[in-house]
């Protein structure tokens, strides 16, 4: 039997990137790899209520209350618990420690919404990024699939889509086509990726 890489996936807001990845799960995509756990940065987040309507333990942990590193020594004793091979970030809005994302070398993947490394970095999230890419007047945009590491946006690219800035877009109309045409495709092909490689690793430790 395949020894499948265990996977979480942290969110901060409607989750639609997380329904992505259970829509692919469910359809056999993700092969290599089982969403083991969903934790929310934001005890408020809808994804929490996709993550239970699926029969995925969902853990809401609050960065504003508890404070960067009480937060993250929550995250990682859930990660520990539920043996966490592989860290997916979909919509996950709280920028990691430096000692957090080194315990986790190429194990941690995000998804960002833009061709990296156009509009990315520090401040660029949500609709600030489609916000800016009009504003600049660029005609075409997309999505970076890539590992995290200690600067912001700045780990390896893993998958890259475009996706064409249409006349009379508005940040909110840019937004949901690049999240259609591009975060919900990549995320879930990077995902099975790195999966397929924990899997393989992990079947060679046997």
């Amino acid at each position: 039997m395949l020894n499948k890489a265990r996977i979480a996936v942290l969110v901060s807001g409607g989750g639609t990137n997380l329904e992505a990845l259970l829509n692919a799960q469910e359809a056999g995509a993700l092969p290599h790899g089982e969403i083991v756990l969903v934790l929310s940065s934001n005890p408020e987040a809808y994804a929490l209520e996709r993550a239970k309507r699926r029969g995925v333990p969902a853990i809401p942990l609050s960065r504003k209350q508890l404070g960067q590193e009480p937060f993250e020594a929550a995250l990682m004793e859930a990660l520990t618990q539920y043996r966490v091979d592989l860290v997916v970030l979909a919509g996950f809005l709280s920028i990691l420690s430096l000692d957090f994302v080194r315990r986790w070398p190429d194990r941690i993947v995000n998804v960002h919404p833009s061709l990296i490394p156009a509009f990315c970095g520090k401040g660029y999230y949500g609709l600030k990024v489609h916000e800016a890419a009009l504003r600049r007047g660029v005609r075409v945009t997309g999505a970076t699939v890539h590992l995290v590491n200690e600067i912001p946006d700045g780990g390896r690219i893993l998958l890259q889509k475009a996706v064409d800035i249409l006349p009379g877009d508005t940040p909110e109309t840019l937004q949901r086509r690049v999240m259609e045409q591009a975060e919900w495709v990549l995320l879930p092909q990077a995902a099975e990726q790195l999966a397929a490689h924990i899997a393989t690793e992990k079947e060679d430790h046997l």
